[in-house]
């Protein structure tokens, strides 16, 4: 079990450094730090003891909330959903695909609402671990003409829907805004509970290209840097972590969150020809793989598998963060490559099987996916990683199980095997592969007759 830090009301900064440094690890100026810590210390989260380590102040949270044991680490509640007068369908992005994820658990028989956990939204205290007031203020009112200042200008160009600009921000912040705000305290909560039960996956969240100044793409609050802050704050034995980005697009945020932090390894693995174009965060990818457009199954399976393995040879995290984007999937208008779906389940497959097969902590988030099939591919891969004992939660199995006879003997049927309908189901979508325990067989599945493209980056 993960419990707080001892001494949880404060955690140094970094060690013996000037007040002006103290976030050189973001790549800020010393202008921008010492801007910074004067704006703690205004707030009183800050404080300097006299061997010059600037101490900040871990403030309390609500999103730590206490879980049953017969509650599988799967985060998910109704508010994740985005709907808005029907400007949502002005971009791409499946809105609502987090809803209809959880829909086709529950129909395979795997959650109840019940043994789901509901997270809690993010406040501004918690928001302000990793962001600007500034960057946060820009979320509510931007005046436009002078003297009016009721527009969404900053959120109609992260969500890249221009007619958010002129709907009046309160109706954007309970819209757009307060779904994502719940979607980051998921991927926080989710993280601690990576730690205390082995895995964790927050059904939305993942939202790669926010940093801690500027949101884009979708992504308006950081969620990936702040659960790896809370935890480097708030959960003893946590001080090295691996970012597996795999969406279609390059996790620009978290790259420029992380800059220069030793304790972050970054693996990204995208198409280099479509948005976001940002060479100056490719500088913190540890692993970089850039693929072309129209990249099929076989060599990026291969890809995926091969450089994986090398990271985690380079470097050993006390957690792994997976961004499993189901942009990649053929077809997506965005992502521009062409996996299957047997293909993105194959590929989660991979990754939970190596953190899993080495004891690391993983937890997974969603991040981008615009085709309404990826809620049930999403669905599927998860239902895959259950089958082959990936993930588990006996409490909550259990208490299926006994719920289901009650409602069986109610209707005078016998219970019917909920894991025997789940295979021949799953059998049809994917093949079934080796596990994790036996590695030489793994890299014959992935290997190929060609050797890496002169694109592979790692």
């Amino acid at each position: 079990m993960a419990t707080l830090k001892e001494h949880d009301h404060c955690y140094a900064m970094a060690g013996n450094l000037e007040t002006n440094t103290v976030k050189y690890r973001e790549g800020r100026s010393p202008q921008t730090a010492s801007r910074r810590s004067r704006e703690l210390t205004q707030s009183q989260c800050a404080r300097l003891h006299t061997t010059g380590v600037l101490v900040r102040a871990v403030h309390t949270t609500r999103l730590y909330i206490d879980v049953r044991d017969d509650q599988w680490p799967i985060v998910y509640c109704s508010d994740y959903n985005i709907s808005f007068l029907g400007l949502e369908k002005l971009h791409p992005f499946d809105a609502g695909k987090w809803g209809r994820v959880i829909e086709f658990l529950k129909k395979a028989g795997m959650v109840r609402d019940d043994t789901l956990v509901v997270p809690v939204e993010a406040s501004e205290e918690d928001l302000r671990v990793v962001h600007s007031s500034g960057y946060l203020s820009s979320l509510k009112l931007t005046s436009i003409v002078e003297g009016i200042t009721e527009w969404s200008i900053t959120v109609a160009g992260i969500t890249e829907v221009p007619p958010v600009a002129l709907l009046p921000n309160f109706i954007v912040q309970r819209k757009v805004l307060r779904p994502l705000r719940f979607q980051t305290g998921g991927t926080i909560l989710a993280a601690k509970l990576a730690v205390e039960r082995g895995w964790a996956l927050n059904v939305g969240g993942g939202f790669h290209h926010c940093s801690a100044d500027k949101g884009g793409g979708f992504c308006a609050y950081a969620d990936i840097t702040l659960a790896l802050r809370f935890l480097f704050d708030r959960v003893e034995g946590i001080a090295k972590a691996m970012i597996v980005d795999l969406d279609a697009h390059q996790g620009n945020g978290h790259e420029r969150d992380f800059m220069n932090d030793e304790r972050v390894y970054i693996m990204d693995v995208f198409n280099r020809g479509i948005y976001p174009h940002d060479g100056f965060a490719k500088r913190a990818i540890r692993k970089k793989v850039e693929l072309e457009h129209f990249t099929d199954d076989r060599e990026y399976l291969h890809k995926v598998h091969k450089h994986l393995e090398e990271a985690l040879v380079e470097f050993t995290p006390d957690i792994l963060l997976y961004n499993a984007g189901t942009d990649i999937l053929d077809g997506d208008p965005l992502g521009c490559l062409s996996i299957s779906p047997q293909g993105i389940i194959e590929r989660d497959q991979i990754v939970f099987e190596k953190a899993r097969a080495r004891g690391i902590p993983i937890l997974m988030v969603t991040s981008g996916g615009y085709q309404r099939a990826t809620a049930r591919i999403i669905a599927d891969s998860i239902l895959n990683l259950q089958e082959l004992k990936l993930i588990s939660c006996d409490e909550a199995e259990q208490s299926h199980s006994s719920s289901s006879v009650l409602e069986s003997n109610k209707l005078g049927a016998l219970p019917r095997s909920r894991s025997e309908s789940l295979v021949s189901r799953l059998r049809s979508c994917v093949s079934h592969s080796s596990t994790s325990q036996d590695l030489n067989k793994e890299d014959e599945r992935y290997s190929v007759d060609k050797p890496d493209s002169l694109n592979d980056k790692g």
